[in-house]
């Protein structure tokens, strides 16, 4: 077992030890959008044209996907509190490889999204919610979900270690939620005007959104969609890529040289 592989598995260790022991702080981030999807479904459903359940089965995979979305938040909230109570620094004067540190945040952060994405999923099938895609196809879009997750977790990391606040990250990361807002996440896109469903559509939210749509057999794709909505699998899996590959490196920079 090579440094980063051993040290990689402490930190992720000691991330879900520190979720253990604030088990409120879990709870309460997996209620909410449990508490959105009754509150929109059947508020909202009721405004559009769509029959109740008929939006329901719309708005859960986009509610799956704004969860994920939400790893920005938790990943700059974590590595804010970590750096500004002095935690980082003491990592970086052990003999720790420096990319595990923000990649066992980044791992444990997955483990507890995979776990706390089920109490959604029963929801959402106790609402009216079906799953009518092949076993293959909702595989995939489990696994693009948490490949999201992943990418959302690492811009969260860079932010949190480039603020070193936790005041500060808090209210970034509460302005994460109008991400969402600007998305097809939890209302069609094609009566937006132009200019706005232009914004909305190339919105990473949208593709994954629409992706999972597909795969899950509840919507077609829009037609005159852009081209990220329009190829969804295709347009997820190029902006997971960009993410991470933009972000990754600068998280492990970012840590590794501190205020420098």
């Amino acid at each position: 077992m090579n440094a980063l592989t051993y040290d990689g598995t402490a930190m992720t260790v000691r991330q879900l030890r520190r979720v253990r022991n604030n088990p409120g702080l879990a709870i309460l981030s997996q209620l909410m959008p449990i508490n959105m999807l009754l509150f929109f479904g059947y508020v909202f459903g009721s405004a559009l044209a769509m029959p109740g359940r008929e939006y329901r089965s719309f708005l859960v995979p986009g509610l799956l996907v704004a969860t994920a979305a939400g790893g920005v938040m938790t990943g700059m909230f974590q590595a804010a509190q970590d750096t500004h109570r002095g935690v980082m620094d003491r990592f970086r004067t052990m003999p720790v490889s420096r990319a595990a540190v923000p990649l066992g945040q980044v791992a444990a952060d997955l483990v507890v999204t995979a776990v706390g994405t089920v109490p959604l999923l029963l929801v959402g099938l106790a609402v009216g919610w079906r799953v009518e895609g092949s076993a293959p196809a909702v595989l995939g879009a489990v696994g693009l979900l948490l490949l999201f997750r992943l990418a959302c977790t690492w811009v969260g990391v860079f932010l949190g270690l480039l603020t070193r606040s936790e005041e500060a990250a808090g209210q970034l990361g509460a302005s994460t939620f109008l991400l969402p807002l600007l998305s097809d996440a939890y209302i069609p896109t094609d009566n937006l005007a132009g200019w706005l469903r232009t914004l909305a559509e190339w919105n990473p939210i949208s593709a994954v959104t629409t992706a999972l749509r597909t795969l899950f057999g509840n919507a077609p794709v829009p037609e005159g969609a852009a081209w990220p909505v329009a190829h969804p699998v295709a347009g997820s899996l190029a902006w997971c890529a960009v993410l991470t590959t933009v972000f990754a490196p600068l998280a492990v920079r970012r840590y590794t040289h501190g205020e420098r």
